[in-house]
C-alpha cells in the first residue's frame, strides 16, 4: 500500500490522508510523510472476546472516531468482509473492487463507486491501479514505499539479515539449504543478523547458527528498529514474510525464498535487486539461491551510496 500512498500524494495536492490499520502494524503507515493519522483497529485481538467488556468499549470508539469525520473518499483496499467493516462506519463515498476484482466478491456490494482491477497482477501493482481509478490519474514509474526516513544517507554495513522461520510449519526451508546460504555469505565476509518473532523462531535461529562466532539472533524488536537494521544491510535473504517485503521496498538486496506461496501475486518488488524464488509446492533449491546471492552482492557493489529507484523491468525473478 505505501507507494499507492505516495502515488496519491503526488497527484492529489493536498491530500490528507488517514489510514486504517490493524494495531500490531500500526508503525508501518506512520513512517510514511504523506499520512496525517493512522487509526488502529485490533481485529485479531477483539475475535478472541469479541463480546467482552473492553472489546465493545474499543469498537466503540472506533466507530465514533470514524463517524465523527466526514471523507471526500473512503477507499478500501483490500475488499474483503472485515475491511467492509470498517468502511460501513465511515462517512464519504466509499471506493472498492468490483465483483470480479475483488478477492471476497460479495465485498463489492458495499461500496458506492466499483473499479475493475485485473486480480492476477502483482498486489503493489493492483494497489497502484486502484488508488488511481478512484482519483482519476495515471501512475507511472517504479513504486516509490516513501521510507526516505531509513534510508536518505544511511552507511550500508557488513552483515546480512536472515529471517529463517515462519508462523507455518510449510514455509520452512532445510536447515542444511541455509547452512550453504550462511557459508557462502560468510565467504563473503558478512556476518549473520537473523530475525525471530518469538521464542520458537529464536530457538530455531539458534540452532541454525550453532558453533558460529559470525553471527546473532537478534531479540524482539519494534518494526521501526528492524527496518534500521534492514537498511543498513548489504544483503537480506528470507523467507516469504512481511519483512522479506520490508527489506526490499528499503532499497536492499533482497532474496525471497518461496515454498507455500506463489510469488506471482507477492513478488518482491523494490529499487534494488530482488529475487523470488520458488512456487508453492516447489522450493529453490540452495544452488538457485547462491546464485541470487552472487548476482545480489555485485548489485550491492555496484550500485551507488544513495540507490535511485529502478525501473520495474530492473533485475527481478
Amino acid at each position: 500500500m505505501l507507494p499507492a500512498v505516495s502515488d496519491i500524494a503526488r497527484h492529489v495536492p493536498q491530500a490528507q490522508i488517514d489510514w486504517v490499520v490493524e494495531e500490531s502494524f500500526a508503525e508501518i503507515p506512520s513512517w510514511h510523510p504523506a499520512v496525517h493519522e493512522v487509526i488502529t483497529v485490533a481485529h485479531r485481538r477483539w475475535r478472541k472476546s469479541w463480546w467482552s467488556r473492553q472489546s465493545r468499549k474499543e469498537r466503540a470508539v472506533l466507530r465514533d472516531t470514524l463517524r465523527s469525520r466526514h471523507y471526500d473518499v473512503v477507499l478500501d483496499m483490500q475488499a474483503l468482509m472485515k475491511s467492509v467493516w470498517v468502511v460501513r462506519q465511515t462517512r464519504g463515498i466509499r471506493h472498492g473492487l468490483d465483483r470480479k476484482s475483488a478477492r471476497e466478491p460479495l465485498a463489492s456490494l458495499f461500496y458506492d463507486v466499483k473499479h475493475t482491477v485485473k486480480f492476477w497482477q502483482p498486489a503493489i501493482i493492483r494497489q497502484r491501479e486502484l488508488a488511481a481509478a478512484t482519483f482519476g490519474y495515471q501512475y507511472e514509474g517504479p513504486p516509490d514505499f516513501g521510507l526516505q526516513a531509513f534510508t536518505d544517507g544511511q552507511t550500508i554495513e557488513p552483515y546480512a539479515v536472515i529471517m529463517p522461520s515462519a508462523s507455518r510449519a510449510d514455509k520452512l526451508w532445510p536447515s542444511e539449504d541455509w547452512q550453504a546460504v550462511f557459508n557462502r555469505l560468510h565467504e563473503h565476509g558478512l556476518g549473520l543478523k537473523l530475525l525471530a518473532g518469538n521464542e520458537a523462531e529464536a530457538a530455531r535461529g539458534r540452532a541454525l547458527i550453532a558453533g558460529r562466532q559470525d553471527a546473532e539472533v537478534l531479540p524482539r524488536m519494534s518494526l521501526t528498529d528492524i527496518a534500521h537494521v534492514l537498511a543498513r544491510a548489504r544483503i537480506m535473504v528470507g523467507l516469504d514474510s512481511g519483512l522479506t517485503h520490508l527489506s526490499a521496498g528499503l532499497g536492499r538486496p533482497t532474496i525471497g525464498i518461496y515454498k507455500a506461496s506463489t510469488p506471482v501475486r507477492t513478488p518482491l518488488q523494490g529499487p534494488a535487486y530482488t529475487a523470488s524464488l520458488g512456487e508453492r509446492g516447489n522450493a529453490p533449491s540452495a544452488q538457485t539461491v547462491l546464485s541470487a546471492i552472487e548476482q545480489a552482492l555485485d548489485y550491492s557493489r555496484s550500485a551507488p551510496p544513495t540507490t535511485q529507484p529502478a525501473d520495474d523491468s530492473g533485475p527481478q525473478s
